[in-house]
């Protein structure tokens, strides 16, 4: 089974690659771990620098997971992206890091998070910082 992550050098990004992993191996599955940018800033917080690259690389080769890295900057949403990929690779599980909300918050889901969880071709995991169990 593929399964795409969402990642981002954030915490629930972390959580996503994270819990990836366990997927993967409860699975005995591959990864294709997606980072993108739309690329129209000049800073882009969520964009993996080399750093955030080699930590995902270490990370996932010593949990013994085969898995790609894809990052692409082509002025798409980052849930387009995705979506675009899931169908793409045909993929099994998509994992996505999402933040705690505020009370208000809570009604309402990142649209990137949304949209994902609409127009996925697969089951969708939506994981927060602190969820993993392992």
């Amino acid at each position: 089974m593929i399964i795409v992550v969402g990642y981002t050098p954030t915490p629930p990004g972390q959580a996503a690659l994270l819990a990836g992993i366990d997927e993967a191996r409860e699975r005995n599955g591959s990864l294709v771990v997606l980072n993108t940018s739309r690329g129209d800033a000049l800073s882009d917080p969520g964009f993996a620098q080399r750093a955030d690259l080699d930590w995902v690389r270490t990370t996932v080769e010593e949990a013994g997971v085969e898995f790609t890295i894809r990052q692409e900057i082509r002025g798409k949403e980052a849930s387009e992206e995705i979506i675009e990929l899931l169908h793409e690779v045909h993929a099994g599980l998509c994992v996505i890091g999402i933040r705690r909300r505020s009370a208000v918050g809570k009604m309402l889901l990142g649209s990137n998070a949304h949209r994902i969880l609409m127009e996925a071709p697969c089951h969708v995991l939506a994981v927060k910082p602190g969820d993993r169990s392992g």
